[in-house]
């Protein structure tokens, strides 16, 4: 069960004996004597003992007297270790134990039942409090209003089962196909068969012979090469090469030796493998890493089942706030029962009428209140092709203050070369060899695909990719090879073509990629280099590095263009030289640079704008990076996210070099565009007259702040802006000290996949429907996005808000209504409430979250917390205001001179009669009537105009929403109800009166109720719009009280905003020690108690 919490687990416990036969488990494990499933087993006795929490199981490790994750293999294996010890598969025997210990190979999930369903809504806190409710009115034979609400009752909760239903239906369709694939495992030493994937444990050698496959397991690549399409997991499906694990032997553990490139290595479960590589000794091969939910699928399904819980404090003010009614729902039934028990009532009557008191203090609807804004905002935002599989975080997005974005792709165009690729062929020569092989391009599906950037430069040498073709070895063995040829627009060359042998491919912690190869009809060989020009040119002879290269690389860098640096190398190769076995660090050396390939960036038209947009609305926008520095700050200011004038400061760590302690740096960057602009020489602006300045700097010194100066680190990110050469890993170690440190609420855009679930609001920009990779996925590849769904959130936000105070402010105003019958032992009639409750409040709660959301972002967020003093403030004084009118009305109709206490007759005179006093009285020995009587025909329309009221009053427009008037649904029904109410109230007919069970009262006494509610409506308008909802008014007040805010990020900004000496400019600092001290500002942390 998803809400249940564990503090105790059932124990399994299995008994291996039957299985070992007479074997031990020492011969079965005896080349993995480490594994977790030989350290569970009990000796003697063949034990083994589990428990399974959320789809996991744990065994007990004996030795470590712990319970331990099983289905995996251990991460402790070198990359050495996995070759021998698995890559010739498991005896049946094993498979056997493993299986039996591990579980099926299976993500099962199961159909929820009807019954099931039906149960659990039923026994919701909501419907449960009100079934209490209904029994209470049915008890006082409210037939027609309880019927009513049953009927609404019966379609919500048919609705919400239908809906949970289809979801449980779903999610098992999804995951069911996956379960029964056929699969070829190698297993000792019967050798490949075929088998059902449900029947593999971790261990198992799966053999990928060509076919398309969606993969059931989690497995490491042993031998060959696999192309697949991770769009399942990352959002973007761009075909991605998977490498075989080297066979490195050495003792570090293998995730380890890969460093942050160990998923190059990994196929993960659920993604689809689009083409296979034999290696010379056959098949590709790949061991089965994790099984079942502990794969990268089954982790995916994990977090729908059980989702993490959100800390979002509106969801605990909630709860809050229903718990403060409650409250004063109790003090209505002490003085409820306290009236009708000093009156000499029944104690049945006095119980009865006790509870329905409290019962009115609590609208049953209020949790529902919250999620009526998030359900509208989440079909507009389909409509707009954004797509959630997280609606709780819509209203989330309406607090965001920061927006981060991923890799520089979505603010600009695909990549262009420059002019003076288009003004002809290139030609022949190692530059043209590079481009054309030197990429990881694929040919799939009769087209090229991969990385726009390689794409792009493929198509400047006009060369041709052919199919994957094989070659005979002398051994008979076979492996595949990509071909590219001279196309026809490419230059004359003396080649046929040349073949790609083996590649090094591009690793985010290298910074570089290389490939080995091959002219036809030749036996030379050859290696091309391509990547970040500094790591390139650190492989090459200094000889063929020209002394201008910094110096052309930075004019490049500084007007925002793509660089990146070719290199090549003739390799000396001998026929039985495994291309497998070649030591990267040793062919990688002794290059001879070719060259710069220079892409221009161009900015996509809708950037600057969302950037500006966003900047307007005071959201802070920051950018990172795995592109140059230098690019990534002239894209910055090229966008606008680093505004013309301000200025950027480059901080340059370095670690410890000897007695050295490690230093940092801050240097002020020219701004080459503005000063090209005014056609002058570079400039840099350091005499403070620029009051913004923005931090820029790359991952190698993010990672030494982070080690040596973890002081300066929080201070310097609350300026950060720029951080460019970041890998994957330091992206999410960046993120999380952000997340920690600084910030409450912030969105995400295309980042690393752990990064996008960290964030409050994650985007990922792609073609697919939904991508689990984040919480939203857009179809539209630019951030227009990111505007959209701020402005929906804050509409979402600010909807649940209003129809939460409605909600409460309707439920209050009633209570005020049927505590003050009560001081005469009297109750609002049955059709009176079913007017309120139904013709009413229904209808305003279901249509006034239909307005749409502001087309322009306000620059101040809406209030993010229930508690909030303007929500209270609107909530006590709205309900001050009626406990005053309601009060006034039912003392003052008493001093009218026709009011008589008891009545029995519900006419008013016909034609000109006047209306006498004590027309209709009964006499003193009628029963008095539980309804009927002048305070309740004075005190319902007052409760039921006032509830469309305070409807009207909380529909406000800008700056978060579209006027009321936009709403045509919900104006036309409050226009509607307001006649209806109206023409009640006045309305002379019989049928009315007996009806609603009102009395007759003279026309002025209802224009002065009208004037009552005129009034009522000016105030709480003026109040709510002049007042609470006066943005400029509330900074006044905060400035005069000298309120601050206690967020650490605004402390930071205001201490720094002080400090005289940051921030640090042209200046070197050390760090104190090794131990990680670093140097800090004194000035800043003397202010720290300030």
């Amino acid at each position: 069960d998803e809400f249940q919490r564990y503090k105790r687990k059932k124990v399994i416990s299995l008994d291996l004996q039957r299985l070992l036969d007479s074997e031990k488990p020492e011969q079965l494990f005896s080349e993995d004597q480490e594994s977790v499933i030989n350290r569970a087993i009990a000796r003697p006795g063949g034990k083994v003992r589990y428990i399974q929490v959320q789809k996991i199981r744990y065994v007990w490790d004996v030795p470590g007297k712990a319970f331990v994750r099983v289905g995996s293999l251990e991460d402790s294996n070198t990359c050495y270790q996995i070759h021998q010890k698995f890559r010739d598969g498991l005896t049946r025997r094993q498979r056997d134990l493993r299986k039996l210990v591990c579980g099926p190979n299976a993500i099962e999930i199961e159909i929820r039942p009807i019954w099931k369903l039906l149960f659990k809504e039923i026994l919701n806190p909501f419907y449960v409090f009100q079934a209490f409710t209904l029994t209470l009115w049915l008890a006082q034979g409210y037939i027609e209003y309880s019927i009513a609400i049953i009927i609404l009752s019966i379609i919500s909760i048919g609705l919400t089962v239908y809906d949970l239903r289809q979801q449980s239906v779903k999610l098992h369709n999804l995951v069911e196909e996956h379960n029964k694939v056929q699969v070829k495992v190698w297993t000792k030493p019967e050798g490949g068969h075929q088998s059902e994937s449900c029947h593999l444990v971790p261990g198992d050698v799966l053999l990928l012979e060509g076919q398309k496959l969606s993969l059931p397991c989690d497995a490491i690549l042993l031998d060959g090469s696999c192309v697949v399409n991770e769009g399942m997991l990352t959002g973007e499906s761009v075909p991605v090469t998977k490498t075989p694990l080297p066979q490195a032997d050495n003792v570090q553990p293998w995730k380890k030796h890969s460093l942050e490139d160990h998923r190059r290595h990994v196929l993960f479960c659920g993604t689809e493998v689009i083409q296979t590589r034999p290696s010379g000794k056959g098949p590709a091969r790949a061991v089965v890493l994790q099984t079942g939910f502990n794969t990268a699928k089954g982790d995916l399904v994990r977090s729908i089942l059980y989702p993490k819980p959100m800390n979002f404090r509106l969801y605990k003010e909630a709860f809050l706030f229903i718990v403060g009614l409650v409250i004063i729902g109790l003090i209505g039934l002490v003085y409820a029962a306290a009236v009708f028990g000093s009156r000499g009532r029944p104690v049945s009557d006095t119980v009865a009428m006790a509870l329905l008191l409290l019962t009115v203090a609590v609208p049953p609807a209020i949790p529902a209140a919250l999620t009526t804004g998030i359900v509208y905002a989440q079909r507009r935002l389909k409509k707009k092709k954004i797509f959630c599989i997280s609606p709780q975080r819509i209203n989330i997005c309406g607090q965001i203050n920061m927006v981060c974005f991923d890799k520089v792709r979505p603010l600009n165009f695909h990549f262009l070369p420059l002019h003076s690729f288009s003004s002809g062929p290139l030609p022949w020569g190692p530059l043209c060899q590079a481009m054309a092989t030197c990429h990881s391009l694929l040919f799939l599906e009769g087209r090229i695909q991969g990385d726009p950037m390689d794409l792009k430069m493929f198509e400047g040498t006009g060369w041709e990719m052919q199919e994957t073709c094989s070659e005979e070895k002398e051994t008979g063995e076979t492996e595949a090879f990509t071909i590219v040829k001279p196309g026809a627009t490419a230059s004359q060359a003396p080649s046929e073509g040349m073949s790609i042998l083996h590649q090094f491919p591009f690793s985010s912690s290298l910074l570089r990629m290389s490939v080995v190869t091959k002219e036809l009809g030749k036996d030379t060989h050859g290696l091309y280099m391509k990547g970040a020009p500094e790591t390139v040119a650190s492989f090459c002879h200094p000889k063929t590095v020209p002394s201008s290269f910094q110096e052309e690389l930075k004019s490049f860098t500084a007007q925002g263009f793509r660089v990146i640096a070719l290199a090549h190398k003739v390799l000396s190769l001998d026929a039985e030289d495994s291309l497998r076995d070649l030591d990267r660090d040793e062919v990688e050396s002794g290059l001879t640079l070719l060259g710069l390939l220079v892409m221009e960036n161009r900015l996509k038209g809708e950037t600057r704008p969302v950037l500006e947009e966003l900047r307007d609305a005071r959201i802070r926008t920051v950018m990172v990076t795995g592109d140059n520095l230098e690019t990534a700050v002239t894209v910055g200011r090229n966008s606008g996210m680093i505004p013309l004038g301000d200025r950027v400061i480059l901080v340059e760590a370095a670690d410890p070099e000897g007695p050295q302690p490690a230093s940092v740096t801050w240097q002020v960057m020219e701004d080459m565009q503005s000063c090209k602009e005014k056609n002058q020489d570079p400039c840099i602006s350091i005499d403070g007259s620029s009051t913004s300045f923005h931090f820029a700097m790359n991952g190698k010194t993010f990672q030494v702040l982070q080690k040596y100066f973890s002081p300066l680190l929080p201070k310097i990110l609350v300026n950060g802006t720029v951080f460019a050469r970041m890998s994957p890993g330091q992206k999410s170690n960046w993120w999380e000290f952000l997340l920690l440190l600084l910030l409450k609420s912030c969105g995400l855009v295309l980042p690393p996949l752990q990064a996008l679930k960290m964030a409050h609001a994650g985007i990922s920009l792609s073609e697919q429907e939904a991508s689990v990779a984040s919480p939203f996925t857009s179809q539209t590849p630019n951030i227009q996005c990111v505007p959209e769904l701020i402005r929906e959130g804050r509409a979402s936000l600010v909807s649940s808000f209003a129809v939460f105070k409605y909600l409460t402010i309707y439920g209050l105003t009633q209570f005020i209504g049927t505590a003050l019958l009560y001081w005469q032992l009297q109750i609002f009639g049955n059709y009176q409430y079913l007017i309120q409750d139904v013709c009413i409040t229904l209808v305003v709660c279901l249509t006034m979250s239909l307005t749409e959301a502001y087309p322009k972002l306000a620059p101040y967020r809406p209030p993010g917390r229930l508690l909030s003093p303007s929500l209270l403030l609107s909530v006590f004084l709205n309900v001050c205001f009626t406990l005053v009118v309601q009060i006034f009305a039912f003392l003052f109709v008493r001093q009218q001179p026709w009011y008589s206490p008891i009545r029995s007759h519900r006419g008013c005179p016909l034609g000109n009669e006047p209306f006498l006093l004590g027309n209709g009285t009964g006499n003193a020995t009628e029963p008095e009537d539980t309804v009927l009587s002048y305070e309740d025909t004075s005190l319902w329309p007052l409760v039921t105009i006032y509830c469309i009221i305070v409807a009207f009053v909380f529909s406000k427009g800008k700056p978060f929403r579209k006027p009321i008037y936009t709403n045509y649904i919900f104006s036309t029904f409050l226009c509607i109800q307001l006649g209806l109410s109206l023409f009640l109230f006045f309305a002379d007919i019989e049928a009315i009166y007996k009806g609603l069970m009102l009395l007759c009262t003279p026309t002025i006494w209802r224009i002065y109720i009208l004037i009552m509610l005129l009034v009522k409506f000016g105030v709480s308008y003026f109040v709510e719009d002049a007042i609470l909802q006066n943005h400029r008014l509330w900074l006044w007040i905060k400035a005069l009280l000298r309120f601050r805010s206690s967020s650490k990020y605004r402390k930071l900004q205001r201490q720094l905003q002080r400090d005289p000496s940051w921030p640090p400019l042209n200046q070197r600092d050390f760090a104190e020690d090794r131990k990680g001290e670093a140097y800090t500002n004194p000035v800043f942390e003397n202010s720290e108690g300030d």
